[in-house]
C-alpha cells in the first residue's frame, strides 16, 4: 500500500470520527434547548465560512435520521463586496440538492459610507445583515434561524462583554429576537472550533474568507481567541470547565440586585462558631 493511499484512509477515518462527534454534540444541544420541533422550517444562514458549512452538513445528517419532520433551507446574503465569488455557494448548494436562496443587498456601500476609513466595519455590517435575514425569515415562513456560532464563539463573547462591556452575558444557544418575530438557534453551541476547523479541511469546503470588504478582524476578539488557544494548550480542560460554568449559574453568589432579591433576604443569625470568633476578636 502506498503512503498516499494510507494517508487517505487515515483522513477518511478521522473525518468519520469528527462527523460522529459533531453530530452527537449538535444533537445534544438541539435536545437540551429544544431547538427544533415537529414541522419547523429551519433557515441555515450560510456565510461561506467553515462554521456555517459544517452546521448545514450536520443538520442535513440529523434531518435524515430525526424522529420528527422538519425542513431546511440555506440562505446567503450577498452584500456586494468587491470580489465576492457569487457563484460558489449556489453551485455548492445546488450540487447537494439543498433548497437555497441568495439575497442581494448592497450593504457594502452603506457600511463604507458610514464607517471612517481604517475603522472596523464588522459591527454595522452584522446589524444590517441581521435585519435583512430576520425580515426574510418572517416573509418566508421560517420558524427557526440557525447560526453557525460554536462553543468558542460563546466563550469569547462572554469575555468580551466582561472585559469591555461590563456585562456578564454571552450568546445563548437559543433566543427570541428583540422584536419577538424570530427564534434564533445555535446548533453548534457544544462544538469546539478546532474540531470544526479540521472537519472543514477534511471536507474541503469552498470557504469564502471574510476579508473582502477590507475590514480588519476585531482585534479585541482576536486577543481573546489567542488567550483561549494558549489556555487550551497549557491547561487542558479549562475551556470545558468555563463552558460548564455558564450552565451552572448561582445568582445568590453574584451581585446583581435585579437578578436576586438581596433586600428581601431574612437576617442570618450568627452561628455559635461566629460568636466564638467574635469574642476572640478573630
Amino acid at each position: 500500500m502506498t503512503i498516499a493511499v494510507e494517508d487517505d484512509k487515515k483522513e477518511q477515518l478521522e473525518k468519520k470520527k469528527l462527523h460522529t462527534l459533531l453530530k452527537r454534540q449538535t444533537g445534544k444541544a438541539i435536545a437540551d434547548f429544544n431547538m427544533i420541533s415537529e414541522g419547523d422550517k429551519v433557515m441555515c444562514c450560510l456565510s461561506g465560512g467553515k462554521d456555517s458549512f459544517a452546521m448545514l452538513d450536520i443538520l442535513l445528517t440529523l434531518q435524515r435520521n430525526a424522529p420528527i419532520e422538519f425542513s431546511i433551507i440555506a440562505v446567503n446574503l450577498d452584500q456586494k463586496q468587491p470580489g465576492f465569488p457569487e457563484h460558489i455557494l449556489p453551485d455548492y448548494l445546488n450540487a447537494k440538492g439543498v433548497e437555497n436562496y441568495i439575497i442581494e443587498k448592497d450593504t457594502y456601500s452603506i457600511v463604507k459610507d458610514k464607517i471612517p476609513e481604517g475603522k472596523t466595519t464588522c459591527g454595522l455590517c452584522s446589524r444590517l445583515r441581521r435585519g435583512i435575514l430576520y425580515n426574510f425569515a418572517v416573509d418566508n415562513g421560517v420558524t427557526k434561524i440557525a447560526l453557525g456560532h460554536h462553543r468558542d464563539d460563546i466563550l469569547e463573547t462572554l469575555f468580551l462583554n466582561m472585559f469591555y462591556g461590563g456585562k456578564l452575558k454571552s450568546m445563548p444557544p437559543k433566543l427570541k429576537s428583540d422584536d419577538g418575530r424570530n427564534v434564533v438557534i445555535r446548533p453548534l453551541a457544544y462544538c469546539r472550533e478546532k474540531d470544526i476547523i479540521r472537519y472543514a479541511e477534511l471536507n474541503a469546503y469552498p470557504v469564502i474568507p471574510c476579508n473582502l470588504c477590507g475590514s480588519q478582524e476585531n482585534m479585541q476578539r482576536k486577543k481573546i481567541k489567542a488567550m483561549f488557544q494558549e489556555w487550551d494548550t497549557q491547561y487542558p480542560g479549562r475551556l470545558e470547565s468555563m463552558f460548564s460554568a455558564i450552565q451552572n449559574i448561582v445568582p445568590s453568589h453574584l451581585a446583581d440586585t435585579e437578578l436576586y432579591n438581596f433586600d428581601g433576604m431574612a437576617r442570618v443569625e450568627p452561628t455559635e462558631l461566629f460568636d466564638k470568633l467574635d469574642v476572640l476578636n478573630i
